[in-house]
C-alpha cells in the first residue's frame, strides 16, 4: 500500500486519501499481529474482524482512487489481494463463530 501511497499524485485532495490508504494498508497487518498473540477465542475474533475491517477500507479507498488517480490496471491486483484477504479474514471469523457476529 505504501508504493500506492507514493504513486498518488500530489495534489490536496490527495493527502487525505494518501493517509486513509496507508493506514488502513498497514492497519491489517498490525491488527493480525495482535491477534496472532491473543491468549482468549474473544480477543483473537475481535482483532481478526479489525483486521477485516481495515481491510475493506483499504480496498475502499483502491476503488476510489482507480480510473481517477491511477489507471485500474495499476492498481487491479492490489484490489483482488485485499478482497482475497477480506475473504481468508471473513472464513477465520465464520469458522471460530459458527458464522454468528461477535
Amino acid at each position: 500500500m505504501l508504493e500506492i501511497c507514493k504513486m498518488l499524485p500530489h495534489y490536496p485532495e490527495c493527502a487525505r486519501i494518501r493517509g486513509q490508504l496507508g493506514g488502513a494498508g498497514t492497519s491489517v497487518g498490525a491488527n493480525y499481529e495482535e491477534a496472532d498473540d491473543a491468549l482468549i477465542k474473544k480477543d483473537f475474533v475481535n482483532k481478526v474482524g479489525i483486521s477485516r475491517k481495515e481491510a475493506k477500507e483499504t480496498r475502499y479507498f483502491l476503488r476510489t482512487i482507480s480510473g481517477t488517480y491511477l489507471d485500474l490496471s495499476e492498481i487491479a491486483a492490489d484490489i483482488r489481494e485485499s478482497e482475497e484477504i477480506i475473504n481468508i479474514l471473513s472464513s477465520i471469523i465464520n469458522r471460530l463463530t459458527g458464522g454468528r457476529k461477535s
